[in-house]
């Protein structure tokens, strides 16, 4: 009976923590796809940067939903964020070179996010249920002792 109990508060433990990690990779998961789609919309801003003219005018967002007018010098150099605030001057192609890359890392990485979410999931799910079951059958073997001391 003891050991019932104490693996049923062992489950309570290891379903704590499975869940902080299930939110702590959720978290990661839901970083990772903002930055994909920040990616995904510079790579296709690049490509139809490279096909606009000379002089064109543009909107350049400046943050809060708010614009500048501008016009398109030359589309000809790039500056890329490179990360941990470092940004370099590349040619359109490096850049939209680079952005690809960086998306394609990305890719990867949202995937082992999402299977080790996934793995930590089904433990959860396994954990519940077993924590379901030794539960129940404690409730039942309580039960039969309050009968028996009645």
């Amino acid at each position: 009976m003891a050991t019932n109990e104490e693996t049923l508060r062992q489950l309570v433990v290891e379903l704590r923590l499975l869940e902080g990690t299930a939110n702590t990779l959720q978290s990661r998961l839901n970083f990772v796809n903002a930055i994909l789609t920040e990616l995904n919309y510079a790579k296709m801003t690049l490509e139809g940067l490279e096909k606009e003219k000379k002089n064109v005018p543009l909107l350049v967002p400046i943050g809060g939903g708010s614009y500048i007018r501008a016009k398109l010098g030359s589309a000809e150099k790039v500056i890329v964020g490179m990360g941990a605030g470092v940004s370099v001057e590349k040619s359109m192609s490096e850049a939209k070179e680079t952005v690809g890359t960086r998306i394609s890392q990305l890719a990867k990485t949202r995937g082992s996010l999402q299977q080790q979410f996934t793995q930590v999931a089904q433990k959860i799910e396994e954990d519940r249920a077993r924590f379901q079951e030794l539960s129940e059958r404690l409730g039942e073997a309580e039960r039969r002792r309050n009968v028996r001391k009645t």
